[in-house]
């Protein structure tokens, strides 16, 4: 990359998800983000910020991780300093430097570590790939340990509580926080627009919703990726307890004086939100930015995906991924297809014409 010396304010953020929300172009992210996902990297991205700062490593070898090669494709600057002091010795907003790997404070150096370029992290993404072998054995392992508890899903179901949306008989858009979920949005426009499901965000998608100019009914999870503003906005809150009994959001929607349910069960917050869609009686279910396959839930840090099968297996006959649709569907058609379509048509009517009598006669008068 190109940038050599860079000065601007230190933005810090353990949460990479929450810090991307108050970024600026001329910021210096300072992020402690272990194996970087895709959604971070597109949000980081999307925010204009030029150098990234991570006090973890950004790809550990762990699995086959796109996210950091995604961030230096889009531009970025990502340097890893293997310093979590870092969090310590600087305050939110103070003016930084970054010199090549190094980051200085009034000509001090503060850190010095290593810029990831694109050719080394794509070069580490092949050799991960070809190694998958052993973090899906681990994988399956974790998966078949927690089904039987989990498959409890499939056949008692889940205590959801009575809401006021009601479900029967319309489309359900149930919209994650998954990699590309903004883009599969915009798709799905017109689809929103024709059948007006109803919209169930799972934390953070509540956001990408609002962005889009849509306010969620329902919002499902933890609320950790969720504005005060958005809880607010009017959507039935189900709150996530987990195994152990703990609802990480309860305690905060208190607090905020906002009226919510609770639900405990086990898996993952869009799960619930599929099962709750299927359990009220929804026609169809439309997923944007679900997880599913190994490497997203490895992103997350999920050990097995048990949940997810078995909640696939219950919706599955009702349930449309729109993941990659934004692959297949062109959002801009050009003119000489038009054109060429035109050009079909008019020489399709003048062999009509040619060919009968009849037509040639209305033609000709």
């Amino acid at each position: 990359m190109s940038l050599i010396e860079h000065t601007g304010n230190a933005r810090l953020g353990k949460r990479t998800k929450e810090l991307v929300r108050r970024l600026h172009p001329d910021d210096i992210a300072i992020i402690d983000h272990t194996d970087l996902d895709r959604v971070s990297a597109e949000e980081l991205v999307e925010s204009g910020v030029r150098v990234v700062v991570n006090v973890a490593p950004s790809q550990s070898g762990r699995f086959p991780n796109p996210g950091p090669l995604q961030l230096v494709r889009g531009g970025v600057r990502l340097i890893d300093v293997e310093d979590g002091d870092l969090f310590q010795e600087l305050s939110d907003g103070e003016r930084l430097t970054v010199r090549g790997a190094s980051l200085f404070r009034n000509g001090t150096c503060l850190a010095t570590g290593r810029a990831l370029d694109e050719r080394e992290l794509a070069g580490a993404l092949t050799e991960q790939q070809s190694r998958v072998t052993d973090a899906l054995q681990e994988f399956a392992d974790n998966t078949l340990r927690y089904l039987r508890e989990e498959g409890k899903l499939l056949t008692e179901g889940i205590d959801f509580p009575q809401l006021e949306t009601s479900f029967r008989d319309r489309h359900a858009l149930v919209v994650a926080r998954g990699p590309g979920h903004k883009r599969d949005l915009k798709i799905v426009r017109g689809y929103v627009r024709d059948f007006r499901p109803v919209l169930v965000a799972v934390d953070g998608g509540a956001e990408a919703l609002l962005e889009e100019g849509w306010t969620p009914d329902v919002i499902v999870g933890d609320m950790d990726s969720v504005t005060d503003r958005t809880l607010r906005s009017g959507a039935e809150i189900l709150v996530h307890a987990y195994r152990e009994g703990h609802a990480p959001g309860e305690a905060r929607l208190q607090r905020l004086g906002v009226p919510f349910h609770r639900v405990a069960a086990p898996g993952i917050s869009e799960d619930i939100a599929l099962l709750l869609a299927h359990d009220k009686g929804a026609e169809l279910i439309v997923a944007v930015g679900t997880h599913f396959n190994l490497v997203e839930f490895l992103e997350r840090s999920r050990a097995g995906m048990s949940s997810t099968f078995v909640t696939r297996l219950k919706v599955g006959e009702i349930l449309i991924d729109a993941k990659g649709v934004s692959r297949l569907v062109s959002r801009r058609i050009g003119v000489w297809p038009l054109a060429l379509f035109g050009t079909a048509a008019l020489a399709a009517l003048l062999v009509a014409i040619l060919a009968s009598p009849a037509l040639r006669n209305v033609f000709g008068l």
